[in-house]
């Protein structure tokens, strides 16, 4: 069970492992792109590409998909951003479990975007977690985990690319272990965990008031989606490809700007700003964005 292109590595593993796969499923296909044309899942892709019967139920709990999940009877089902809560009644359905693997180092991030939270943040490691799968967001038996640094100047994108392949990783490790009957679960300690929620358009929103570290590191952790933004003019401004300076100056104001980056006082520091993007333009590397957008110093970002 999985959806995005996180989950595309985990499922080539479970094919490399020689698993008999009975089934894939995943979320329903959804209109994309400027035509709204629908648009199937990258899982669905591979899954066909393979053979592999998919399904694609609007909701998990109907009891007919849920009877039709039993029907199939698997030994194991294995859940890798899938998109749905999977309820009792499911989670109760193969013999050896459901079994997740999760972007973040269980228990410390639990929830829908554990790897732009860790950025954001400001986190200098992150990893990926197997576990058994309960009716709670995240708290089931810890299993197997596999951790990795996170670069000061790395993006949500780039993490989220290295932790699919260790997932992958974890969970081929996690099913040796099964198959051997070595695996071992470790209970989750509450207390140390933080709710990673859905993001919004919202999140992205600057306050140059903050310090330019933090603004720096909700920049990156907001990387490719739904991007950090500012106002210039009126008009929404998108930055990316940050790093903190020394500096002060009032914040939001822009205190230079060439092809090294547009440096932006904050409310401690300076924000070099490498790269940006107005409404239905390209984004741009600052030296060729200045040349048909001139920001001159003393220009002040944000709403008024």
């Amino acid at each position: 069970m999985g959806t995005p292109e996180f989950a595309l590595a985990t499922l080539q593993g479970l094919l490399d492992f020689g698993l008999d796969l009975r089934a894939v499923y995943t979320q329903p296909d959804r209109p994309k792109g400027r035509g709204n044309q629908l648009t199937p899942p990258p899982v669905k892709e591979l899954a066909l590409k393979h053979g592999i019967s998919v399904h694609q139920p609007l909701k998990l709990r109907d009891p007919a998909v849920v009877e039709e999940l039993r029907a199939i009877a698997p030994d194991l089902i294995v859940v890798v951003a899938y998109g749905q809560i999977l309820p009792k009644s499911v989670l109760e359905i193969p013999q050896y479990g459901c079994i997740n693997v999760h972007a973040s180092l269980l228990p410390r991030y639990r929830g829908a975007a554990p790897i732009n939270k860790a950025i954001i943040d400001g986190e200098t490691e992150t990893g990926v977690t197997t576990m058994y799968m309960d009716v709670g967001l995240d708290t089931g038996d810890m299993l197997i985990k596999r951790v990795t640094p996170i670069g000061p100047l790395e993006t949500a994108g780039e993490v989220h690319d290295r932790l699919a392949l260790l997932g992958r990783e974890a969970m081929e490790e996690t099913l040796r272990r099964l198959c051997a009957g070595t695996l071992t679960a470790e209970k989750q300690e509450d207390a140390l965990s933080n709710y990673a929620p859905m993001l919004k358009k919202e999140d992205g929103l600057i306050d140059w008031e903050r310090t330019a570290a933090q603004i720096h590191n909700q920049v990156r952790g907001l990387d490719p989606w739904p991007g950090a933004y500012t106002q210039l003019r009126g008009e929404v401004l998108k930055i990316a490809r940050t790093a903190p300076e020394a500096g002060s100056g009032a914040p939001g104001t822009v205190l230079a700007a060439d092809a090294a980056g547009v440096r932006i006082a904050c409310g401690e520091g300076v924000l070099r700003v490498g790269e940006l993007q107005l409404p239905g333009k390209k984004r741009l590397a600052a030296g060729d964005f200045l040349r048909g957008c001139p920001l001159s110093p003393g220009t002040r970002l944000g709403s008024d």
